[in-house]
């Protein structure tokens, strides 16, 4: 026990994921007092998942309460904050993939139920992929005639569950997304491995939507968080139907960055790699490299990075914000987190601005 608090003591790995993670749980849709509750009574990283999937039963059945009722919209937010919980009761919990993967689904289920009934509402797509599929959620204004699109690249432990506030800022502003799983995320990281050249699932999903009639698949923008910040640049470098990318807090070099990462951070990527080691894991990280192809990145890009970041050195931001051909915008957050999660409102709106002046949309 714990002779300062009197609560149990927490193993290193969860206050490791309690440090790290707290902020962007509370910016991505977990209430405040949730994550105070779940975590004030852990103590054993075995337990994580399961403490996380009893609180998003509580917001899942709300929402079937407010769905019987009739109520739709507190349905679909019910149903979101659900998919919240159950996927941060998934995301690094690799070390029990069954536990894992039920939880998953649980955030698939509630998030595909919130989809129809937002406002504006969203579809469950599949997106054809050298032979299989990926999944994505589209969502588009209501009453927007041919917008531009927002096509949101997922992190290391993402997924476009999680996507629900960064959708809303794009949505507010005229511009539909569409927030996919990629190699190694989400719903493909049971049969894809994460690959490097992002490029590829990339060109896949800019197909898929100029095959959409109701999109001006002209104005493709491209965002991604985290190691996302990493596969859209990346992506934006041979994608030249991309107009706009956005980059929040990417590596430059994955491998560079092994060092410093935190243990589950490390076994995700070793396990959604489809590496047998840690040591073969480090080398797989080091092929998800910038070095040669920012230059190649020719349309606006807008970087994020917080200076106080423990995951990915901000340095990785600015070298890209040098190497890249196109115009640049670099915002450097002082004292921002990862992805600068502790302070959102200094790049979320100001992000989504860019890229509607970039994607031709009026000023709101």
């Amino acid at each position: 026990m714990d002779a300062i608090a009197g609560k149990p003591k927490k193993d290193p790995l969860v206050a490791s994921a309690i440090s790290h993670w707290a902020p962007r749980f509370v910016a991505n849709g977990v209430a405040l007092t949730d994550f105070q509750e779940v975590t004030d009574g852990l103590a054993r990283w075995e337990d994580w998942c399961g403490a996380w999937c009893a609180r998003a039963a509580i917001h899942e059945a709300l929402g079937n309460q407010a769905l019987a009722a009739g109520c739709q919209l507190s349905a679909a937010e019910h149903y979101t904050r659900a998919g919240a919980c159950y996927h941060f009761a998934k995301f690094v919990f690799v070390a029990d993939y069954s536990q894992m993967r039920a939880a998953h689904m649980k955030a698939v289920e509630c998030r595909n139920r919130a989809l129809p009934l937002l406002h504006p509402p969203g579809e469950r797509v599949t997106i054809s992929y050298e032979g299989r599929q990926l999944y994505a959620n589209f969502r588009k204004p209501a009453d927007a005639v041919k917008p531009p699109i927002v096509v949101m690249c997922m992190g290391l432990d993402s997924a476009k569950e999680e996507m629900d506030a960064y959708e809303n800022v794009f949505l507010a502003r005229g511009m539909a997304t569409l927030a996919f799983d990629g190699p190694g995320q989400g719903e493909a990281e049971y049969e894809m491995p994460i690959r490097g050249d992002y490029e590829t699932p990339v060109r896949a999903v800019v197909d898929w939507v100029e095959e959409r009639v109701e999109i001006d698949s002209g104005r493709i923008g491209l965002w991604g968080v985290s190691l996302g910040g990493y596969y859209a640049p990346r992506a934006a470098a041979f994608e030249k139907r991309v107009k706009a990318c956005v980059a929040l807090s990417g590596p430059y070099n994955f491998g560079d960055c092994w060092n410093g990462l935190p243990e589950l951070t490390r076994e995700t990527f070793r396990v959604r790699a489809r590496c047998k080691t840690q040591d073969e894991a480090r080398r797989h990280a080091a092929t998800l490299s910038l070095k040669g192809v920012a230059a190649k990145i020719s349309c606006p890009l807008f970087i994020v990075a917080g200076k106080q970041d423990r995951i990915v050195p901000w340095q990785d931001a600015e070298r890209l914000a040098h190497e890249a051909a196109g115009p640049v915008e670099f915002l450097l957050i002082e004292d921002g987190n990862h992805v600068a999660n502790n302070r959102g409102y200094k790049y979320r709106t100001q992000s989504a601005d860019w890229m509607a002046r970039q994607l031709g949309m009026p000023a709101v």
